[in-house]
This record gives C-alpha cells, sequence and structure tokens, in this order.
C-alpha cells in the first residue's frame, strides 16, 4: 500500500461554544494538514506527518495526539515559538478562523528538515493550506513537491483573514499555481476558488486548475456535495445527508479520504474510478459534520460501515 507524507500546519483551535448562556472556547487540537494526517491514520492507512511544533505545553499535547492517533511522528521539528492559536467562531456550522501567533510555531520547517528519502519513498505527498503563506516552510514545500516518486495532491485552503487585500489574493493566487501546475489532484472549497478566481461556479473554476496542470480536481461545495473534473469529463455529486453541527475539518476527511484511496488503489484512470473514490470521501465528510472538533472529528473505518454501510 505505500505511505503517505503529510506536509504542514498543525495548532490549537479555540473553539467557540455555549457553556449555560456563557460564551467560552474549548481547545481542540487541528491545522487543516494534521487532519488530513488524522484522517487518513483513522481510515488505516499509513502516514508520516511533516511540520514544525512548538516545544511548549501545548506542543507536547498536540505531539501526543499525533502519536496516539497513529500517525508516524519523524517529520516534526520542534521550535521554541509559542504554539499558533486559531480562534474558530461560527455562522450556523461554518467555522471562520482568526490566527495568533508571531512567528507562526507551523511554519518554521526547513529545507534542511526534510529527509529526502522519506519524501522520495512515499506513494502520496500532501501539501498546503496557511503555512505556504510563510518562509522557511514554503520553501520546505517547493524542495519536497520537485522530488521524483509520489503522486502530489494539494489543498489552498484559503483562509480570508490572512489575505488582506486584492494583492495578497493574487500572489496566492501565483502560488497555488505553482503547485497546480505538477499536481495529480487539487482538491479545495468552492469559497476557495471564489476567493481565487472570483468564480462560484465549480465547474469552470475546475477547468480553469485543470488548465494550469493539474490532472484532476475535486471542488467541494457544503452540503450540495463535490464537483469532480477529470481528463475524461466531469460531474457533480451529491452530498448524503446529515443533520450538521460542526464543518471544522469536513474538507480535510475529504483530501484524507481521497488520499486513503490513492494510498490502496493509485491514480484513478478514469472519471469513473474518481467518482467511486469521491462518493467515499463525501461520507466521511458527512461523519465528521454530525461531530464536534476537527482532527478528533475523523473517523474510523469501523465508524463509516456503522453510520452509512457499506462504501464502494
Amino acid at each position: 500500500m505505500g505511505y503517505a507524507m503529510v506536509m504542514g500546519e498543525a495548532l490549537i483551535d479555540l473553539l467557540e461554544a455555549d457553556a449555560g448562556g456563557e460564551q467560552i472556547y474549548k481547545q481542540a487540537i487541528g491545522g487543516a494538514p494534521l487532519n488530513v494526517a488524522v484522517g487518513v491514520a483513522r481510515l488505516g492507512g499509513e502516514v508520516t506527518y511533516a511540520g514544525s511544533l512548538s516545544n511548549d505545553v501545548l506542543g507536547d499535547r498536540i505531539s501526543a495526539f499525533i502519536r496516539n492517533a497513529g500517525v508516524n511522528e519523524r517529520g516534526i521539528r520542534r521550535v521554541t515559538a509559542p504554539t499558533t492559536l486559531a480562534v474558530t467562531t461560527f455562522e450556523g456550522a461554518e467555522p471562520t478562523f482568526t490566527f495568533y501567533g508571531e512567528p507562526p510555531s507551523y511554519a518554521l520547517l526547513t529545507p534542511d528538515d526534510l529527509d529526502e528519502t522519506t519524501v522520495a519513498d512515499a506513494k502520496v505527498l500532501y501539501t498546503g493550506s496557511i503555512c505556504l503563506l510563510r518562509e522557511p516552510f514554503r520553501s520546505a514545500a517547493r524542495k519536497a513537491w520537485q522530488t521524483p516518486g509520489p503522486l502530489k495532491v494539494f489543498d489552498p485552503n484559503v483562509r480570508p483573514t490572512l489575505l488582506p487585500d486584492a494583492a495578497a489574493i493574487k500572489a496566492l493566487q501565483t502560488l497555488v499555481e505553482e503547485f497546480f501546475t505538477t499536481a495529480d489532484l487539487v482538491k479545495l472549497s468552492q469559497a476557495d476558488a471564489t476567493i481565487l478566481y472570483d468564480e462560484p461556479d465549480p465547474a469552470v473554476a475546475a477547468e480553469r486548475i485543470r488548465a494550469v496542470g493539474a490532472k484532476a480536481v475535486v471542488v467541494t461545495c457544503g452540503s450540495k456535495g463535490a464537483y469532480i473534473a477529470a481528463q475524461d469529463g466531469g460531474v457533480m455529486l451529491p452530498a448524503p445527508a446529515v443533520a450538521a453541527i460542526d464543518a471544522t475539518g469536513a474538507g480535510d476527511s475529504v483530501m484524507g479520504a481521497l488520499i486513503r484511496r490513492l494510498l490502496d488503489e493509485g491514480r484513478p484512470g478514469s472519471l469513473a474510478d474518481w467518482q467511486r473514490h469521491v462518493r467515499f470521501a463525501l461520507a466521511v465528510a458527512g461523519l465528521v459534520c454530525e461531530r464536534p472538533g476537527g482532527a478528533t472529528a475523523m473517523p474510523t473505518a469501523p465508524e463509516l460501515t456503522t453510520r452509512w454501510g457499506a462504501l464502494l
């Protein structure tokens, strides 16, 4: 089956909640790439996480969580910067993130921290998200991405609070398209596409990304499902009906589920194969939305079977 290498941020989410009429913030371990790594591991895949963690008590908690989730820690660098906090507020089930901590503890992985053999031997390499906005992580991700061997999967995971103006959005578009060019899979949300390209139509956005060079694109559209664009066509798949309470990590769970399938089967050869994988991933995301939290909400294969029955 091989293993996936997941590169990116790990941090602490402070989730807005109500406790007896009083507004509080509950601590949860998160960061989109960490969510992805945990999602792969919970579904039975082998995964190595590469990123920087603070050497403070919160970093110790993240490290213990990663280890207990079954994620290999050999790509982690411990740093002195305090753990970054993401204060998470909600409109319905959809989260909005505001980040605190400078320099960000999650973006201090350097190119020299990468074990080149570990990268080259991976079956799947994932990177993306907010860590790409900062050095030295951006250089580390570029170095890994240029390594031949793994299937390359990417998620821009756009956070509007980190993009103050049109120039910042344009710079991000240029940056992510550098990775799109050689990606085997790009997964992004409809909201990401709207920010990057001012394009709410997932089919149009997906074809624009494929035109840059990506071999396949999956655009998640919340409760509406996901649009898939492959070399032999495109299609919209509906999401399963769920009683959503918290969408934190749902998109990350889609990516984790797709990576898990790529580990098993390699890159799909047709739109029909992608549909099968995305149908599975949407079922995973539906279960995540019925639970609070990010990484902690990632389901196991038996939990999926209990909730949805046999999944193709």
